[in-house]
Parts: C-alpha cells; structure tokens; sequence
C-alpha cells in the first residue's frame, strides 16, 4: 500500500506536495538515483540530503511516483502525459523544464 509518507521533502502533504510546490497539480515525486528515495522536489533534496541528486535512467521502470494514488512509472509513461495514468490527477506541466535534473539518457 502506497502512504505519501515515503515522499522526502519540506512540509510534505498528503499527497506530496511540498513548501517549494503547493498546487493542485504538484503530486509527482522523483526518485534520487543516489539514495534511491523519493523526493518532492529538487529543492527538498538540495536542503535535505548530503549528496547531489542522482538523475535516474530513462530506462528505469519506478523513477516517477503519483503522490496521489502511489503510481509508480518509468520516463516513457511520464514525458507528456497530462496526468497520471494510475488516477487521472493533472500533473503540473512546468515539471518538464526540470527533466535534466531528474533523468538521464
């Protein structure tokens, strides 16, 4: 079972929105390649962890988690989609402009 708990982050809510993004649309965590935790925000690791965000493979199957309903899904899934496949929550499309610092190749 899914419990938004396992999101790392400031203020982290219920359905993983941090203090850095706190709308409706800011529910997806990424997954450190490093610490192998997920986080709610780039920021959030930066002041949270003692290590450089690890980008994760394109080809990793779990690098993206939906806050609201747990869905985990690899890039492929993710890129483009205006919400999540699990749940149909909208994610926030401003998330694409911090793609190269959560994946790689």
């Amino acid at each position: 079972m899914f419990l938004a708990e396992e999101i790392c982050g400031s203020e982290v809510d219920a359905q993983g929105r941090c203090s850095h993004y706190r709308q409706h649309w800011d529910v997806v965590a990424n997954r450190c390649a490093t610490c192998g935790k997920w986080w709610a925000c780039h920021r959030c690791h930066e002041e949270q962890a003692d290590h450089p965000f690890g980008r994760v493979s394109k080809q990793r199957a779990d690098a993206v988690l939906c806050g609201v309903c747990g869905k985990r899904m690899g890039y492929a899934e993710y890129h483009g989609a205006v919400g999540c496949p699990g749940c149909g929550h909208a994610f926030n499309p401003g998330c694409a402009a911090h793609e190269g610092m959560y994946f790689d190749g």
